[in-house]
C-alpha cells in the first residue's frame, strides 16, 4: 500500500506546530517595541484630550495639569519603547496612567 499511515500524518502535523511555535527573537522584540510605541502614543493623545476638555470647565488647575503630566509620561514611554526599552516604557506608562487617575480623583 502506498498511502501514509495515521501515525506518520500525526508526526508531520506535530512537527509543523512545533516549528511555528518557535519565533524569531528579533521579531518578538520588534513587536514589543511597536506595541510600546502604539500604547504610549495612544495614552498620550487621550491624556492631552482629557486635559484640554478639563481645562475649559475645571475650577482648579490641578486637574488639567495632572492629565497633561500623565500624557507627558506616556509620551516619554513611547519614546523609550521605540528605542527598545520596553520594560521601562511599560512602567512609565503605568506611572502616567496613575497620574491621570489621580487627576480624575481630584475632579
Amino acid at each position: 500500500m502506498g498511502g501514509s499511515t495515521d501515525s506518520e500524518t500525526r508526526d508531520a502535523t506535530t512537527q509543523d506546530f512545533e516549528t511555528h511555535d518557535v519565533e524569531d527573537p528579533a521579531q518578538e522584540a520588534r513587536r514589543a517595541r511597536w506595541t510600546a510605541v502604539g500604547a504610549g502614543a495612544l495614552l498620550a493623545v487621550v491624556g492631552l484630550a482629557a486635559s484640554a476638555l478639563r481645562s475649559t470647565g475645571s475650577q482648579t488647575a490641578l486637574i488639567p495639569v495632572s492629565y497633561a503630566s500623565g500624557a507627558a509620561l506616556c509620551a516619554g514611554a513611547s519614546v523609550l519603547g521605540s528605542r527598545g526599552r520596553t520594560r521601562r516604557a511599560l512602567w512609565l506608562m503605568v506611572a502616567g496612567v496613575m497620574v491621570m487617575a489621580m487627576g480624575d480623583q481630584f475632579d
